[in-house]
C-alpha cells in the first residue's frame, strides 16, 4: 500500500474511533469506575455475595471497555508518528511495519464499531442460550451438540465465562437440548442475532448408505433478568417436578433425584436443570432460565402491539437464518446479511465473528428502515 493510501487509512480509522469515543462516553464510564473502586474497597463487601460479584463484574467489564478504547487510541498515535517517521526517512521497513498495524486496526475498530450499534433495551445484558434439535433425526441432534461446542468455543476464544445450566443427551447420538448463560458484557444484544434455524446438509454419518441428510437446529437467545425487572411468579404458577440426572445414553450420572424441572402453568413454559450439583441449586438455576423467558415473552408481546408484527413461522424451512453446506460443497452461508465462508471447520470451532458482525449490521438496516 501506497504512502499516501497508509496516510487516508489512518485518517479514516481516526475518525471511526472518534465516533466509537463519542458514542461510548469514556467519562461517564471512568466515573462508573471510580465509585465502583470504592465499592470494591469496602470492608463489608462480601457480605452480601450476591452484589459483590455483581459489583466486580461490572468494575471489570467497564474497565476493559475503557482500556480497550484507550489502547486503540494509543495504538492508532503510535502508528502515525512511525509513519511520519518512515516518510522523513524513507524506511521501507517501518512503512511495512506501519502497514500492517493498520489492518490489525482497521479490523478491530471495525469490530468495536459494530459494537456501539448494540443499542436495544437489554442488549447489554448477559445472555442465555438454549439450542434444540429439530427436524432431520440423530442428525438434528448431533447437529444440535456441534452448534453447542462452536457458541462455547466462541466464548473460550473471547475469555468469556460460561454456566451450562442443562443438557438433554439423544438416545443414540448428540443431544436433544441444552442451555447455557453466557456471562460477558453485550453478550445478549451481541448473540442475539443467532437466534433462529439453523440447517446443516451433509452425508450422515450414521446412514450406512452415506446418503445426504439435511437436519436443523433452533437456537434461543435470551438477556438474562436482572433484580429490576420485577418478574414476579405467584408459587401457585409454577409446578416443580424432581428426577435424576442422567448422561449420554441415559447413563446416570446421579444416585438422588437432584434435576429439577419446572412448569409454568399460565403460559406452559417449562425449563429444567441438572448440571448442579444439589436439588435446590438446579431449583434456582431453572427459575432464573425461567425468568429469563418470561421476560423475552413479554418484550415479544409488547413489540407485537406496538408494531403489530407476526411472530417467525412454526416449520423448520420458514424460519432458517443460516445454512452450514459439508456435502457436496463446503460453506456457511447466512441467509439474511448474504455473509459467508467456505471453511465450515473453523465456524464450527467459533470462529463466527463475522456472521455475528454481519447480523448487527443487517437488524440495524432492518429497524432504521
Amino acid at each position: 500500500m501506497a504512502l499516501a493510501d497508509l496516510t487516508e487509512s489512518i485518517a479514516e480509522l481516526d475518525h471511526k474511533l472518534s465516533s466509537i469515543e463519542a458514542v461510548a462516553n469514556l467519562d461517564a464510564k471512568r466515573a462508573e469506575i471510580a465509585d465502583l473502586g470504592e465499592q470494591v474497597a469496602a470492608p463489608n463487601l462480601w457480605d452480601d455475595a450476591d452484589n459483590a460479584q455483581k459489583v466486580t463484574s461490572r468494575l471489570s467489564a467497564l474497565q476493559n471497555e475503557v482500556e480497550r478504547v484507550e489502547g486503540l487510541r494509543s495504538r492508532l498515535d503510535d502508528v502515525s508518528v512511525l509513519l511520519e517517521l518512515a516518510a522523513e526517512e524513507a524506511d521501507a521497513d517501518s512503512e511495512a511495519e506501519a502497514g500492517s498495524e493498520i489492518k490489525a486496526l482497521d479490523r478491530e475498530i471495525t469490530a468495536l464499531e459494530v459494537r456501539t450499534l448494540l443499542s436495544g433495551e437489554y442488549d447489554e445484558r448477559e445472555a442465555m442460550i438454549t439450542i434444540r434439535s429439530e427436524a432431520g433425526g440423530i442428525d438434528a441432534a448431533d447437529f444440535a451438540q456441534m452448534l453447542l461446542r462452536m457458541y462455547t468455543r466462541w466464548a473460550e476464544r473471547h475469555n468469556y465465562k460460561f454456566n451450562i445450566y442443562d443438557i438433554s443427551y439423544a438416545e443414540e447420538a448428540g443431544i436433544k437440548s441444552a442451555t447455557f448463560e453466557v456471562n460477558a458484557p453485550f453478550a445478549y444484544g451481541t448473540l442475539s442475532v443467532e437466534a433462529g434455524t439453523h440447517r446443516l446438509v451433509r452425508i450422515s454419518p450414521f446412514d450406512n448408505q452415506g446418503r445426504r441428510q439435511t437436519s436443523f437446529a433452533g437456537v434461543e437467545v435470551l438477556p438474562v433478568t436482572e433484580e429490576t425487572d420485577h418478574i414476579d411468579i405467584p408459587e401457585n404458577d409454577i409446578r416443580v417436578d424432581v428426577f435424576r440426572s442422567s448422561g449420554p445414553g441415559g447413563q446416570s450420572v446421579n444416585t438422588t433425584d437432584s434435576a429439577v424441572r419446572l412448569t409454568h402453568i399460565p403460559t406452559g413454559l417449562v425449563v429444567s436443570c441438572q448440571n448442579e450439583k444439589s436439588q435446590l441449586q438446579n431449583k434456582v438455576a431453572a427459575m432464573k432460565v425461567l425468568q429469563s423467558r418470561l421476560l423475552e415473552l413479554a418484550r415479544r408481546e409488547k413489540e407485537a402491539q406496538m408494531k403489530e408484527l407476526k411472530g417467525d413461522g412454526g416449520n423448520s424451512w420458514g424460519s432458517q437464518m443460516r445454512s452450514y453446506v459439508l456435502h457436496p460443497y463446503q460453506m456457511v452461508k447466512d441467509l439474511r446479511t448474504d455473509y459467508e465462508v467456505g471453511n465450515p471447520d473453523s465456524v464450527f470451532d467459533g470462529d463466527i465473528d463475522g456472521f455475528i458482525d454481519a447480523g448487527i449490521r443487517w437488524r440495524r438496516t432492518e429497524q432504521d428502515a
